[in-house]
């Protein structure tokens, strides 16, 4: 299968903790590999009761700047190359709508839906460890579906992060509830390059497989946390292969949603 990588979606910052410095590096490796578009989507900000601090996001006295800088690059690079300014942020019922409202306030163009825990993160119930608790694995799929239903995402980053060593048929039934869900609403599923490098439990051939059987369409995201993720030809290549194996077409461009009309449509944004 002939692909060219034109868009990557999922490019962290030095504000999450655990990303390379320097988004002018990330910038300048895209054009290199000949994109049209990046996407900047670190993880956003959220405020946690009772004072709890996340450790893997950017943290809420950094979003100016995080906008500023993105702002400035987009303008300077404007000739070369269409830079977005998004998130990846997961949906946690109780925080989403101060949360929404509070990206809103500024520039964005989109959202990614990466669901690293379900509830949130105060509870510790991280999804690559779900494999055999089956409220837990039945939560990550209800809540992934109530986030998209809002209409506020623009693909799932990472879906088959549950490592799960349960009953097989139940994982099955699952990922077809979260798959034929998701297909409903138009919503892309990514294959993860970084999962792909780190040799993790994703992107999974038993979930694609899942996906291609439902017909859902799928898009290769970076996840890039360093400059040298955003273009890498051999990895991408075997992102092709992984993908060519199970019979998928990735997207060269996702059709973006805007994160912020369920705001607009609450009346809560003029």
């Amino acid at each position: 299968m002939a692909f060219q990588m034109i868009a990557n979606y999922h490019t962290h910052t030095w504000r999450c903790g655990h990303a390379a410095p320097d988004e002018r590096a990330y910038v300048e490796k895209a054009i290199e590999g000949g994109y049209e578009i990046l996407g900047f989507s670190d993880h956003g900000p959220q405020r946690f009761p009772n004072g709890f601090h996340s450790g893997f996001r950017m943290q809420l006295d950094q979003l100016e700047g995080y906008i500023r800088t993105l702002t400035d690059l987009r303008a300077e690079y404007r000739k070369e190359i269409t830079i977005l300014i998004g998130y990846e942020m997961e949906y946690y019922p109780l925080l989403f709508p101060e949360t929404l409202e509070r990206v809103c306030g500024y520039p964005i163009d989109y959202m990614i839906l990466g669901q690293h825990f379900i509830e949130n993160e105060i509870t510790h119930h991280y999804a690559m460890d779900i494999r055999t608790d089956r409220r837990h694995l039945s939560t990550y799929v209800d809540e992934i579906l109530e986030g998209l239903s809002t209409g506020a995402y623009s693909y799932v980053a990472h879906p088959d992060l549950p490592d799960w060593e349960g009953d097989p048929e139940f994982y099955r039934s699952e990922m077809i509830r979260f798959c034929e869900g998701a297909k409903r609403l138009g919503i892309p599923m990514e294959v993860n390059l970084l999962g792909l490098s780190g040799r993790r439990c994703y992107p999974s051939a038993r979930f694609f497989r899942i996906a291609a059987e439902v017909g859902c369409d799928i898009v290769i995201g970076c996840d890039a946390h360093s400059p040298d993720m955003v273009f890498d030809p051999a990895l991408l290549a075997s992102a092709v292969d992984f993908c060519t194996g199970l019979g998928l077409s990735p997207l060269q461009k996702v059709s973006l949603k805007d994160p912020c009309l369920a705001l607009k449509s609450s009346g809560k944004r003029s």
